[in-house]
């Protein structure tokens, strides 16, 4: 299967939290434009946000994804 228009990553901001480099991307579709975030780590990276409406979300919501990785790891 070949993708004719692949969509990549647009990082327009990152930075280290945590230990964590969570890396914002911002995407346009339909005129809308939304963000994500990347969060990488020593053993890998995921999608900590799928969809934000907002920067200021994305960031928040990538802090508290790594906050309860943090929290999870306490709790064994």
């Amino acid at each position: 299967m070949v993708i004719l228009d692949p969509d990549f990553p647009h990082i327009v901001w990152s930075f280290d939290y945590r230990g964590w480099q969570l890396e914002i991307d911002q995407a346009e579709e339909d005129g809308f434009v939304f963000y994500s975030v990347w969060a990488n780590y020593v053993d890998g990276a995921a999608v900590a946000v799928p969809f934000a409406p907002t920067r200021r979300d994305a960031i928040q919501r990538g802090k508290d994804y790594v906050d309860a990785r943090f929290r999870a790891k306490d709790m064994t």
